[in-house]
């Protein structure tokens, strides 16, 4: 086990669930929901997030083959809990009411913003072309870099500002909105195809 473990592996993991992550670019999408529950549960969100990208690694496809839904399926499910979410952040609107923050810790931030759709085919993609435990050690480091953004996102938003924050908020969910458009054309047409 320890003589597949390859340092240009991890990092080419790593950047490449870090770029579909996108934690950073996902500030302003954290603060919207922190300013809706009041606190964020900054370890369970890590915890749950890399437990479901793990374990998708593991059993992803058999699972998903168990209970009847494909990968684009479940991309298009994923495409439409962006979409309301990027509705929120653009117009200013509450669609999705979250009264606790546990349940906020777990939905939307671990499930789909963090292991969403995008993470969640990336890892089954990068399964096929790396050794495992490269991918799982670059699922921790990421999931590092997400606890710390999440923990830390109070210092984020004051270093920020409301100004800018407001501003990074309508453009972010702007970028959410086509990333969740992108995502579900992408994949409906490969599920239409599997339908017919």
């Amino acid at each position: 086990m320890l003589s597949n473990i390859s340092i240009k592996e991890i990092v080419s993991c790593f950047m490449v669930l870090f770029a579909i992550i996108d934690i950073i670019g996902s500030i302003p999408i954290i603060v919207t929901i922190k300013g809706k529950v009041g606190y964020l549960q900054a370890r369970k969100t890590s915890l749950v997030a890399c437990g479901i990208l793990i374990g998708f690694l593991f059993i992803g496809e058999k699972l998903l083959k168990i209970i009847g839904i494909d990968v684009y399926s479940f991309a298009v499910a994923g495409a439409f809990v962006l979409f309301v979410i990027a509705l929120e952040m653009i117009l200013g609107i509450e669609i999705n009411k979250m009264d606790e923050p546990q349940s906020a810790s777990i939905v939307p931030l671990a499930f789909p913003l963090i292991a969403g759709a995008g993470s969640l085919t990336a890892v089954l993609a990068l399964k096929a072309e790396y050794h495992t435990e490269n991918i799982i050690l670059a699922i921790i480091l990421n999931m590092l870099v997400v606890y710390l953004v999440l923990k830390y996102s109070g210092k984020l938003e004051q270093i920020l500002g409301p100004g800018i924050i407001s501003v990074m908020k309508k453009i972010f969910g702007v970028i959410l909105l086509a990333i969740s458009i992108k995502l579900f054309t992408a994949n409906i047409a490969s599920l239409i195809g599997t339908i017919n």
